[in-house]
C-alpha cells in the first residue's frame, strides 16, 4: 500500500477536501487496494472537529464524501506515510522541522502544487477567511493538483489500470 498523507494548518479546510479527492479519484479507477490517504494540520487548533462546513458544502456539490475529524501531524505520520503533501511553504517548513526534531528522514515531502501544471502559483491558498468562492478556487486547484499527483504515483509505483 502507498500511503499519501496531505497537510494544511488546522486540518479543517484544504487538507481533508484534498483526502476526500485524492480518495474519489482512486476509487473511480479502482485502486483502493493500492493507497491509504489521510490528512491533518500542523496545528492543534481544530483537534477533534470536522471540517470547515464551506469544505462540506464544496465537496458536496462536486460528489465528493469527506469523512474526517481533524487532527495533528505527529512523528508517527512521518514514520508511517510514503508521500507527504503540504498546501503551503509554512506548512512543509513545520513538516520538515517536525522531522529534524526527532532525527527523521523523510525524502518524499512536497507542496501539493508541485504536482500541477504550469501552476500560477507555488501555494494552494488558505480559504477560511474568505467566501464560497475561496473554496471553489481550492477545489479547482486540487483537482488538478491531484490528478497530477496521482498520474505519478502510478508511473513510479508502475501501477497500471485495467480499461
Amino acid at each position: 500500500m502507498i500511503k499519501v498523507l496531505f497537510v494544511c494548518l488546522g486540518n479543517i479546510c484544504r487538507s481533508p477536501l484534498a483526502e476526500g479527492i485524492f480518495n474519489q479519484k482512486v476509487k473511480e479507477e479502482g485502486l483502493e487496494d493500492k493507497f491509504i490517504c489521510d490528512s491533518c494540520g500542523t496545528s492543534d487548533y481544530h483537534i477533534g472537529e470536522l471540517p470547515d462546513e464551506r469544505s462540506i458544502q464544496c465537496a458536496k456539490r462536486h460528489g465528493i464524501p469527506i469523512d474526517h475529524r481533524g487532527r495533528q501531524i505527529s512523528h508517527i505520520d512521518i514514520r508511517e506515510f510514503d508521500y507527504i503533501i503540504a498546501m503551503d511553504k509554512s506548512n512543509e517548513k513545520n513538516i520538515k522541522a517536525l522531522i529534524n526534531n526527532y532525527n527523521l528522514s523523510h525524502d518524499q515531502v512536497y507542496l501539493m502544487r508541485d504536482f500541477q501544471l504550469d501552476p500560477d502559483h507555488l501555494e494552494v491558498p488558505d480559504p477560511y477567511y474568505g467566501g464560497e468562492d475561496g473554496f471553489e478556487q481550492v477545489y479547482q486547484i486540487l483537482q488538478e493538483s491531484i490528478q497530477g499527483l496521482l498520474v505519478q504515483l502510478k508511473k513510479e509505483h508502475q501501477i497500471y489500470v485495467q480499461s
